[in-house]
């Protein structure tokens, strides 16, 4: 409690000391539609539409702190949570706070993809990230851009896709992928682990050795605490990355990305296999693997009617488990973005193998995997009203 009151004293005094800004805040949002064909899928009902998302959004200032929140509903998976929500307030000219559900630095940020699809590594939790803590963002050295955080815990929890909340705020029902509670794997057996994310550490360097030319460096450190247990375990990531512009609108995203989900089940023994979670349904994911991400891109400026700009992509996410006995995932998203306006339309033609979302059972592959897994595919365009 010392600890509290001496904080909250701090950001008081800090507060109350720096100049006040103009007030202004803003309600936005999105609704967003799909339009999919799916390889594993024959019969009539294909193609299929769906309405994808619609959100809310408010963005503003006032006295000197800033605010921003995004809440989303997903109709088609029963389930709607928030996305994230921040205080944030700048320190000094070089230093600025975020305090809520903000989004992890780790790797490329904001995005290591160009698809709709993201990179290979949301699937598993490591990219476009979002959980609850504080962070700081420095710019004090030259070309150099550092992000520490800690948080306390993954983001709040929404309902179960149809169902409720579950699990003391720990479950599926969320925007990014995250530890959940229930089951884990040990040499392919289902056991008992009822555990979750606490006590997170992150530290992101990129360095900008030209305005078009970014490396940079990620570490995650974090308990995974079963509460059968009462124990935590310390979970490990880490992360390298290139990102390069060039020429007349390309653009290069690379990454290597390590990882080690150490937990244990609830009989005390260490996981092979984790559930991890997102739109209100768990999956397996294993514990321990590599993945290498690669993504290039191609901006052409056009003047289609409201259509002003087109970009052309290919990401791809290979995850190499550290388990030998699992069979690896392959992530291959050719595609297109088109910009009229306010509407952004994605043409994507989505391939995986032991991808969790493309197959035709829901969530299989990125624990145990299937060897003999063939290439399936997606054919997806989602077409999106942002306000």
């Amino acid at each position: 409690m010392r600890q509290a009151a001496v904080f909250t004293l701090f950001l008081f005094i800090t507060f109350q000391g720096q100049a006040q800004q103009e007030n202004n805040f803003k309600v936005g949002g999105a609704v967003r539609f799909n339009i999919f064909a799916k390889s594993w899928v024959d019969g009539k009902t294909q193609p299929e539409f769906t309405w994808d998302t619609w959100r809310l959004n408010v963005d503003g200032s006032q006295g000197g702190i800033d605010f921003s929140f995004e809440y989303r509903f997903y109709p088609t998976f029963g389930t709607h949570f928030i996305h994230h929500g921040w205080l944030g307030y700048g320190l000094t000219d070089d230093l600025y706070m975020k305090l809520g559900v903000v989004q992890v630095p780790f790797g490329i940020t904001k995005y290591a993809s160009h698809s709709w699809w993201f990179q290979g590594q949301y699937y598993f939790g490591l990219e476009d990230d979002y959980d609850t803590g504080i962070k700081f963002d420095y710019k004090g050295i030259d070309k150099l851009d550092l992000s520490f955080a800690y948080f306390r815990q993954a983001e709040p929890e929404g309902p179960t896709a149809g169902g409720e909340v579950t699990y003391g705020n720990a479950g599926p029902g969320r925007y990014s992928y995250d530890i959940t509670p229930g089951f884990g794997g040990i040499d392919n057996d289902q056991v008992d682990a009822h555990i979750r994310e606490l006590n997170q550490f992150n530290l992101r360097a990129a360095y900008h050795f030209t305005e078009k030319l970014e490396f940079g460096a990620s570490a995650q450190v974090g308990g995974i605490y079963n509460s059968v247990l009462d124990e935590s375990e310390t979970s490990t990531a880490f992360a390298l990355h290139l990102v390069a512009d060039w020429g007349k609108g390309w653009n290069f995203k690379g990454s290597f990305i390590n990882y080690n989900y150490k937990a244990k089940s609830d009989d005390g023994r260490l996981l092979d296999i984790v559930q991890m979670g997102a739109y209100g349904t768990p999956y397996d994911v294993a514990a321990k693997a590599n993945a290498y991400a690669v993504g290039i891109a191609k901006s052409f400026d056009v003047d289609l009617g409201p259509v002003k700009n087109i970009q052309a992509y290919v990401d791809y996410t290979y995850m190499d488990k550290t388990n030998d006995d699992y069979a690896d995932v392959h992530h291959l998203i050719p595609g297109i973005l088109i910009s009229a306006g306010p509407v952004y339309t994605y043409i994507d033609y989505a391939m995986g193998k032991n991808q969790p979302w493309l197959t035709a059972n829901f969530g299989e592959g990125m624990g145990v995997g299937d060897a003999d897994a063939d290439w399936q595919k997606r054919f997806n365009i989602n077409i999106g009203y942002y306000f």
